[in-house]
């Protein structure tokens, strides 16, 4: 039946896709996008932009974790091998956290001290099961770190399948939400105010959901009543994404051309802004494939940095992004 009512769902969204780009107030959101610096060679796939206290900007390229300092225009590596690193996000600690799946089947994540270099592994099972990839974090006004994770499995007896975590400050991991009730989780964000929990799924097969998730978040770190807040199918669906201080979705989605998938071009390549009720209400093109994700910094929060290809991109925003994505120096 659930299966039955996304596929019904998804047909109707799907008949308007075309219009979804018409009367959009993007001027009141974002500004122009910049090139911040651009990789050499043909073999780059830029992801997880993640900004320290000092407006340094962390992301990850196979093999490698890369800084970028905005005012100097310098490039640098921070961390070589990476062990698969690909979603990072900063705790209001300043310690970058990092999602790693060197293999795609043993993946952990961790979290560095960049004053002393120490790293700290934080979760690499569950139930006495590897985790698979882990994929991407976010963090809450308690210190929760909760990330998606993602593998082949699908039979729960025999290990882990596709999932969200959550990581407590004592150490303790629960799992708040697992195939099948949703398809392949990757970006995730929380509201400003702590109480919505967001999900974007982006499943390229037939029917599949290319959706981002809205749940409520109880006091205790798990989720309830789920809706479907946004739908980009038949395109391609969101990656990553970041919410600004009035709680709206600045997500990356969409693809320039078709990679032999189910998804077509119907979902534009760029930055699509959502309003906390699901409406779209700004977009900006990225310049090429693949648009991965994103991230607020700047010295006052108006700046989204944004992993595509193998640019750092950058666009002034009007809205701040929000405070739980701002380091406490």
């Amino acid at each position: 039946m659930m299966r039955l009512l996304l596929f019904t769902f998804l047909l109707a969204a799907s008949a308007s896709a075309a219009d979804r780009y018409t009367g959009l107030a993007t001027a009141k959101y974002l500004g122009e996008v910049r090139v911040e610096t651009t990789l050499p060679g043909t073999k780059n796939f830029t992801e997880g932009p993640a900004v320290d206290a000092e407006g340094t900007v962390y992301f990850t390229n196979p093999g490698e974790i890369l800084k970028w300092e905005p005012a100097a225009k310098r490039l640098s590596t921070f961390r070589k091998p990476s062990n698969g690193a690909n979603g990072l996000a900063f705790d209001r600690q300043g310690r970058l956290l990092a999602c790693e799946a060197a293999d795609g089947k043993q993946g952990r994540v961790t979290r560095t001290d960049l004053k002393s270099g120490a790293q700290t592994l934080l979760c690499d099972q569950f139930n006495g099961f590897s985790l698979g990839g882990p994929n991407d974090l976010c963090v809450d006004g308690k210190g929760r770190i909760y990330f998606t994770a993602r593998l082949a499995n699908t039979n729960a007896a025999t290990g882990n399948v596709n999932a969200v975590y959550r990581i407590d400050p004592d150490g303790k991991v629960a799992r708040i939400l697992a195939a099948p009730d949703i398809d392949m989780p990757n970006g995730l964000a929380v509201a400003p105010d702590n109480r919505t929990f967001y999900l974007i799924e982006s499943d390229g097969r037939v029917n599949r959901a290319r959706v981002v998730r809205a749940y409520d978040l109880k006091p205790d770190g798990s989720v309830t009543n789920h809706r479907v807040l946004y739908t980009f199918y038949p395109g391609r669906g969101g990656d990553g994404m970041r919410v600004d201080a009035a709680g709206h979705l600045y997500i990356a989605a969409g693809l320039h051309k078709t990679r032999g998938t189910s998804e077509t071009l119907d979902t534009r390549p760029g930055i699509h802004v959502l309003t906390p009720q699901g409406n779209l209400v700004a977009f900006v093109e990225t310049p090429e494939d693949t648009l991965t994700n994103c991230a607020f910094g700047g010295a006052d929060g108006r700046t989204l940095y944004v992993t595509c290809g193998r640019f750092l991109l950058s666009l002034p925003t009007h809205p701040a992004g929000s405070p739980l994505y701002r380091v406490v120096k």
